[in-house]
């Protein structure tokens, strides 16, 4: 939907005067900047691709000659975007994508409340926008962005992102159906039984077809074999998946299944695609989107390969409200997640996690965030309060007096430190942030679904597909055992498969080649759970 095509583009305007000169007093008119300010500044005198961010704020004055950036090199060591409602969290996200994209990085947005769309068009020019650009000395031009638009499920605007129940995975599915630890690991052992025989798991009805054959007089005998799972947890199981499936969930679930490799894409003329995934027609079913992110985290991890330190990301990932994420999860979702996120930086990508305060992150994940930039914090409550002194103690000493500057941020500025072109922090930098160049709002409804149809990934994704599967292949064998249904033998290169299972510190791991797949597809699961297969194009 971009309105203009420009071939990637390096660091401009104000960013671009600085990008060769290493210390900020070589800068037209820096030698007025107090001493404190012009130590600041040196922090983010970058040589190398940067974004730019916006311009130094110090005693309450703008100071455009001292640049805030992030090296683009950076961008993979992780981030977080925080800040009370209304504060502009979702305007500093749409001004790093611009950012990246421009720089041929491919970038994904989940769009919580509906309003990113208008990245896809060029912005509209007004006084706001002009005054906010020449006080960061910015040179604004209204600029859209090649953008492919998503739905989960297809319900909202966008191309349908499905997943089978077999590569979301146990640990997943039990974060999104909230089982407990041993529901959970119960969970594990049901899918380690599909895999071993050969009973497909597509939808949700594959998976409860699975576990009633398992709770039926049939298939008792199936439970005691496979251990550790007793009639009464695989009840709730049962209950948990028909009552989850009531509720309208199972259009998540099928095939054909995203292919998270669409996410890594360049446009034609060498910017960054920008995914944005439309999440307004279910938030009120926070848990299944935050889950069905993770899903295309784990199916990214899973997938790429090793490359280390990169001269710019190959996707930068962006996780709206990620405090659903982490409310209730388990040790071992905790764990995994964690995991995740500290071994993808060296598979190029880069993860920023957007949400109100930095204590809605556990410690350990907050850890791995290089990148940080902190909106307003509100001090209405002693909870209120008693956060902001716990947010403050996060960043590094500081000039500033962050308990009160934090509070007394505009809309659009923000503290910020982030990780210099060798790895330290940079210092703490009050900044007013730039302005975006597309629409800082929704695209209309009617170009929106336009720009859906158009895509080259409609006719791949649109249309459903429902094959024969574990439901089918139970229903079709009435009370015969999952022993009686004969897979395809597999070639004799292949070898024999292989099932192994690990069951400890309260988390599921399985290894399982599928013989009871039609294609004799090959299921691996990862960390998460999650399992990579061959898709079907």
């Amino acid at each position: 939907m971009s309105e203009r095509k420009t071939p990637p583009r390096g660091v401009t305007g104000a960013a671009a005067a600085t990008a060769d000169r290493s210390v900020p007093e070589a800068q037209s008119g820096s030698a007025a900047l107090p001493q404190e300010a012009l130590e600041i500044a040196a922090g983010y005198a970058f040589g190398g691709p940067a974004l730019d961010l916006g311009a130094l704020l110090w005693d309450g004055v703008c100071l455009p000659d001292a640049q805030v950036r992030i090296p683009l090199p950076m961008l993979n060591r992780h981030g977080l975007v925080a800040g009370a409602t209304g504060t502009g969290k979702t305007k500093t996200l749409q001004l790093i994508a611009e950012q990246l994209s421009a720089q041929g990085v491919p970038v994904f947005l989940a769009d919580i409340k509906g309003d990113v769309s208008g990245i896809s068009a060029p912005g509209a020019r007004n006084e706001k926008v002009q005054a906010r650009a020449a006080e960061v000395h910015q040179q604004w031009e209204a600029t859209g962005f090649p953008a492919e638009f998503y739905a989960l499920g297809g319900i909202g605007h966008g191309i349908p992102v499905r997943a089978t129940v077999t590569s979301f995975g146990p640990l997943l599915l039990s974060k999104v159906l909230q089982l407990n630890q041993t529901q959970e690991q119960s969970l594990g052992l049901i899918f380690h039984y599909a895999d071993q025989k050969g009973l497909e798991l597509v939808d949700l009805k594959d998976l409860r077809a699975v576990v009633a054959f398992l709770t039926s007089e049939e298939g008792k005998a199936e439970l005691r074999n496979i251990g550790g799972l007793s009639t009464a947890t695989a009840g709730v199981i049962l209950r948990s998946l028909t009552a989850f499936e009531a509720e309208g969930m199972a259009d998540f679930f099928g095939e054909p299944e995203f292919d998270t490799a669409e996410l890594l894409r360049t446009a034609d003329d060498g910017r960054g695609l920008v995914s944005v995934l439309e999440l307004a027609a279910v938030q009120d079913r926070p848990r299944l989107f935050s889950t069905f992110l993770m899903w295309l985290l784990a199916d990214l991890f899973h997938d790429l390969p090793e490359v280390g330190d990169v001269d710019r990301p190959k996707l930068v990932f962006f996780f709206d409200e990620a405090h659903l994420l982490f409310n209730g999860a388990s040790k071992a979702f905790l764990d995994s997640l964690t995991q995740t996120v500290r071994l993808i930086r060296s598979k190029g990508v880069g993860v920023f996690f957007v949400t109100q305060t930095a204590k809605d992150v556990p410690a350990d994940v907050l850890a791995q965030l290089g990148n940080r930039v902190q909106h307003a914090l509100r001090a209405f409550t002693p909870d209120d309060q008693k956060a902001l002194k716990a947010t403050v103690k996060t960043f590094p000493d500081s000039a500033y007096d962050l308990e009160e500057l934090l509070t007394g941020l505009g809309t659009g500025e923000a503290v910020v430190t982030v990780l210099s072109e060798k790895g330290a922090p940079t210092p703490v930098a009050a900044t007013r942030l730039r302005a975006p160049e597309s629409l800082m709002g929704p695209v209309d409804a009617g170009a929106l679904d336009s720009a859906v149809r158009s895509s080259s990934l409609h006719g791949r994704y649109a249309q459903a597909v429902d094959r024969e599967s574990a439901y089918e292949k139970l229903d079709s064998r009435g009370a015969k055992g999952p022993d009686e249904i004969k897979a395809p033998p597999r070639p004799p290169e292949e070898g024999p498969s292989v099932v192994e299972q690990v069951v400890g510190s309260g988390m599921f791991k399985s290894l399982a080649r599928s013989l009871g797949t039609q294609l004799g597809r090959e299921i691996t699961r990862s960390v998460f759970g999650t399992a990579r297969t061959r898709r079907r194009r």
